[in-house]
């Protein structure tokens, strides 16, 4: 047992019908887990490995498991997929094969089962916070046409996406969700006042993040704002405020509305909003009696 794995707790060791790793990351009890079935578990830990979430994992922060979905698969080949009910093109993962991989997840990881699919609901900063003071998650990696529905159905599995377009399979989804969850969890960031100013968080009211600076105060003939100099801390943050909001209206109308439905004052709503919003209230006063 290695001192980091002491710090966190014990080693859980289970037994299985299928040889692993024997230098794969140990599994430290009680720490957050994410379960990934895939057909490619060579993908992982990936981006996962490196950098600030590749160093919480050493040290038994959180722990990663991959359930190759090929050990699961039927026949002589260990088929994993067929031809669509109905006809059409591609194939699908099958429900037996899905249901077994995952009963074994489910034998490693708490918390929900999510399938990374571009029919889910959307992966917001909140969701990600959510799972992050959870005990873990068991992802599915699709591939193919999808899986069987009635797998799903049967494992009561959420569909969550990461956007509106196709990728060739989940991995990459899921390696994208893994982050976004793990760097939340306690003592995987070095600064964790940094999670308090960004985009999407509490912080930062919801809105995305102000611009950001830093040496030399003149490139290129573009100098740094002369606020972020000045040494006036509550001049500074009014110009982060006051940059959020602009920000935020302009390239991100949706989050605006519900920041302005929620927070802020009516008349510096109009005020901000400029024109068209001015238009709207002329055309609302017009249909009055």
């Amino acid at each position: 047992m290695t001192d980091a794995a002491k710090s966190h707790g014990r080693l859980s060791i289970r037994p299985n019908l299928w040889p692993r790793d024997l230098m794969a990351e140990p599994q430290v009890a009680g720490v957050w887990t994410a379960s990934v079935i895939t057909l490619f578990p060579e993908a992982f830990p990936g981006i996962l490995g490196l950098s600030l979430t590749g160093r919480a994992l050493s040290q038994g922060l959180w722990n990663l498991r991959t359930v190759p979905l090929r050990e699961f698969g039927v026949g002589r080949h260990r088929n994993v997929d067929d031809t669509p009910a109905g006809g059409g093109a591609g194939m699908v993962i099958r429900a037996d094969v899905m249901d077994a991989a995952l009963r074994d997840a489910r034998q490693h990881a708490a918390g929900p089962v999510l399938y990374m699919s571009p029919r889910g609901k959307p992966l917001t900063q909140a969701r990600a916070r959510a799972l992050a003071d959870g005990p873990g998650v068991t992802l599915i990696c699709g591939r193919f046409e999808g899986v069987d529905q009635r797998v799903l159905d049967a494992h009561e599995v959420e569909e969550i996406s990461i956007g509106d377009y196709v990728l060739t399979g989940g991995e990459i989804a899921a390696q994208v969700l893994i982050d976004a969850t793990v760097r939340l969890i306690p003592r995987v960031l070095g600064n964790q006042d940094s999670l308090a100013e960004e985009s999407f968080s509490i912080g930062n009211r919801g809105l995305l993040e102000a611009p950001q600076y830093t040496k030399p105060a003149l490139w290129e003939g573009r100098e740094i704002p002369d606020v972020l100099l000045s040494g006036n801390h509550a001049a500074i943050y009014a110009w982060r405020e006051t940059e959020a909001e602009r920000l935020t209206k302009e390239r991100r109308p949706d989050l605006w509305r519900a920041f302005a439905e929620t927070r802020m004052d009516p008349a510096k709503d109009r005020q901000l909003s400029g024109a068209s919003d001015q238009s709207r209230t002329h055309r609302e006063h017009d249909k009055e009696p």
